[in-house]
């Protein structure tokens, strides 16, 4: 079981990450845009910059619901190896069986 304040921590990030989303998609086109000349570009950047360290997606680390481990983390079940391993034993997830061959 991860820290409580591990979680915790994570999930601010998550709000941060929310809350400037959009402003900083706005920003990021203006940086790419190619017909932006010199001037709209720099002030992007500066704006970029106030923005919280927060507020970008990668650093949102991908945790298990359930245990809040970072490591061994399945995307599709949004869950540790662990987590899923027992649910998918006890048939807590619906349309997986263990596989033998």
């Amino acid at each position: 079981m991860a820290k409580i304040a591990m979680i915790q921590k994570n999930n601010r990030r998550m709000e941060v990450v929310e809350r400037h989303r959009a402003k900083r998609s706005e920003l990021r086109k203006i940086l790419k845009d190619a017909s932006a000349d010199w001037e709209q570009k720099d002030e992007a950047r500066k704006a970029m910059n106030r923005l919280p360290r927060y507020s970008m997606g990668v650093r949102v680390q991908n945790r298990c619901r359930i245990t809040g481990r970072p490591r061994g983390y399945l995307r599709k079940f949004q869950m540790s190896r662990i987590a899923f391993r027992e649910l998918a034993s006890s048939g807590q997830i619906p349309g997986v069986t263990k596989s033998s061959w």
